[in-house]
């Protein structure tokens, strides 16, 4: 019987209708295993996952294989998405056994859960053998099976914690970016060689850091290239080639997230023309696209589309021509169609800005119409509360930076959302779909992303709600994820026990779960005085010194969250009626500043109340701390530019803030 058709998961229901008698992860599924006496088949992958699927069509729909499954193993789906501390403790066992990891992950686990062979994807003939072997394997040698599931969880849990230290310091970081140097690609842009992924968290560092030429380089190159999308907007997950040409086609929340804030920030740090066009246009593809009826944002978009990768993106010169008439071989040089995909399509690109933009967006708007005619990518629509707090930080910046109100709206929604369904009882759940909350715990990375995002749109809004909800889910943070040297669990101490505790302080293609609670921790302190904050932000910083001298590329938020604790970071208090325009005036110039880690409060006059605020106090419900004796100047709304609360004198006019800002920032 195959118990997938309730999940909420959209990948498991993807696998609903297969032969294979599928659980979902839990008790049930152990219990099962127990009582047959057999092992689990541990299945991970996630919805726009090419090979994933692949696997499912070539295996799980197989009857003969589902009959191999099915008689000899308790068979257990799990979206990597949803459960994202199963994916790591499983990911960790097979990069230990096979050097190498990815997904789909298949793993094979005794009934106490401990993995004793684990791979990735498998072709059919393959994968048919493998069932048989590990079913002879457990049925006539179980004494070594076990005893190789024993020896991998003890070797993954005899594993030790990245060493902490303290404070990276001004030298801890000049070392990193000589670290990036030495694998960034010069001509290309990027680090390393193909396959190529945005670095979005060391963009991010270098942007703080002044260094322009490998964000600069990066930025363009991408936004150019073949993994933006130059008719839709937004950025594939990675590139194939190291040129940025052909994409692997999915797209995914979190990146588009972390680039649209990247690009909002290059931006404010440079005035690049293509830099808002990009932000703009990937801002606009998270409303239309990925926007969810509820408010909030969709995870992923497929790769795949009428059983083929990118088929809903690539042209031929024929498909032009049938599109835009005359305008074709005009096009099919802008966008360089000259065979860079499969089959004679192309995947395309703008190399340089076209000479006459009216035509360009005629042709553009032309090529869109009709690729909306195309069938189009399976959505994975679940929202997933760290990724939706990346996006509520990015859609807040970018829409206060070019005056987009309804980008601040839209995450202002998105954070209504996760506040009224994702936050039970103080505690917060990974993900909902349609509306309706799912079961599964969130991680760090949800509280630490969320946290972020809600102090960036308090930063924004002025609205205090925001401010005490993420300081809500930060206690929870320093209370239950703290693993008592300095560092953070990926996952809470009443979590589900696994057979090992996740715990990885190094990005991937989020920040870390430890490097983002840093970010918000010390963004919160700066907001507060709170001394307990800040001491965990730094704490939680230790890590980046040991990764900043060999292996930089992993610790990028680290080291932007480090940059902006050197900086500060610079605290501005911008106080006056909200209805008079020259607190919007003064508000809108201290966003705009291009200073690391920079934070914003936003309130009237009177907006600390009576509760004593001083270091290391909460404050009272509904104020910010830093706004306390912060008044007005001859009735005029005024800007205080500070540092650990100590501040300057204060200013009336947007120009003298820009001028303290300067000074500050510099």
């Amino acid at each position: 019987m195959n118990r997938l058709q309730h999940a909420t998961s959209p990948y498991l229901q993807q696998h609903a209708a297969n032969p294979v008698d599928w659980f979902e992860w839990g008790e049930e599924a152990f219990e099962e295993a127990r009582r047959r006496d057999v092992p689990l088949l541990i299945s991970v992958g996630y919805s726009a996952c090419h090979w994933c699927h692949v696997m499912a069509h070539e295996s799980f729909e197989d009857d003969e294989t589902a009959r191999l499954m099915n008689a000899h193993f308790v068979n257990v789906k799990v979206d990597r998405e949803e459960r994202p501390d199963v994916d790591a403790v499983y990911m960790s066992a097979t990069q230990a056994m096979t050097q190498h990891g990815g997904w789909p992950m298949t793993v094979f686990a005794t009934p106490e859960g401990h993995p004793f062979y684990c791979g990735t994807y498998f072709p059919r003939p393959q994968f048919q053998r493998l069932l048989v072997g590990v079913h002879n394997a457990w049925t006539g040698d179980r004494e070594q099976v076990l005893e190789q599931g024993s020896k991998v969880v003890e070797a993954l849990n005899s594993g030790t914690a990245l060493p902490g230290g303290a404070l990276p310091t001004e030298e801890t970081l000049e070392r990193a970016v000589a670290n990036l140097e030495r694998s960034f690609d010069p001509a290309r842009g990027g680090f390393g060689g193909a396959p190529k992924f945005p670095p979005s968290m060391v963009l991010e560092f270098l942007l703080r850091s002044g260094e322009r030429v490998m964000s600069d380089r990066t930025l363009e190159a991408m936004a150019r290239g073949g993994i933006y999308d130059q008719l839709g907007g937004g950025f594939a997950r990675y590139s194939v080639d190291a040129e940025w040409v052909v994409p692997h086609f999915e797209k995914m929340l979190y990146d588009n997230a972390l680039l649209l804030r990247v690009y909002t920030h290059w931006w404010k740090a440079t005035g690049a023309p293509l830099a808002r066009r990009v932000a703009l246009e990937t801002a606009d593809w998270l409303l239309r696209e990925m926007r969810t009826p509820e408010g909030g944002f969709a995870s992923a978009l497929d790769a795949d589309s009428e059983g083929e990768e990118g088929r809903f993106y690539v042209w031929t010169p024929a498909q032009l021509r049938e599109a835009l008439g005359e305008d074709a071989q005009w096009a099919v040089e802008l966008f360089e169609v000259k065979g860079t995909f499969e089959h004679g399509a192309s995947v395309l690109q703008l190399l340089e800005d076209p000479d006459d933009t009216g035509r360009y967006e005629r042709v553009r708007a032309r090529l869109m119409a009709a690729r909306d005619l195309r069938v189009r990518p399976g959505r994975d629509d679940k929202v997933v509360a760290s990724w939706n707090g990346l996006v509520i930080a990015a859609l807040a910046e970018t829409g206060t930076v070019f005056e987009r109100p309804d980008l601040v709206e839209a995450a202002s929604a998105a954070a209504a959302l996760l506040a009224g369904t994702h936050v039970t009882d103080g505690r917060l759940l990974r993900t909902s779909r349609d509306g309706r909350p799912g079961h599964n715990a969130g991680v760090l990375e949800d509280y630490a992303n969320l946290a972020e995002g809600l102090i960036t749109l308090y930063g924004v809004t002025g609205e205090t709600r925001w401010f005490e909800l993420a300081g809500r889910l930060l206690d929870v943070v320093l209370d239950r994820f703290a693993d008592g040297r300095g560092g953070f669990f990926d996952t809470a101490d009443d979590a589900e026990q696994l057979f090992q505790r996740p715990q990885d302080p190094a990005d991937n293609a989020t920040p870390s779960g430890q490097f983002a609670a840093a970010g918000a921790l010390l963004s919160y302190a700066a907001l507060t005085g709170s001394s307990r904050h800040r001491q965990a932000a730094e704490a939680a910083l230790g890590t980046v010194s040991v990764l900043a001298t060999g292996h930089a590329r992993f610790a990028g938020w680290g080291l932007a969250v480090a940059r902006a604790a050197l900086a500060g970071p610079v605290e501005v208090a911008v106080v006056g009626p909200p209805d008079d325009p020259r607190t919007a005036q003064l508000h809108r110039a201290a966003l705009l500043a291009d200073v690391p880690g920079l934070v914003v409060a936003l309130g009237p006059e009177d907006a600390w109340g009576t509760t004593d605020t001083r270091e290391g106090q909460d404050g009272a419900a509904g104020t910010v701390p830093l706004l306390e004796g912060r008044g007005l100047v001859d009735g005029a709304p005024a800007a205080y530019v500070c540092r650990g609360f100590t501040c300057r004198l204060p200013v009336t006019t947007p120009a003298d803030l820009r001028a303290e800002l300067a000074v500050a920032g510099s």
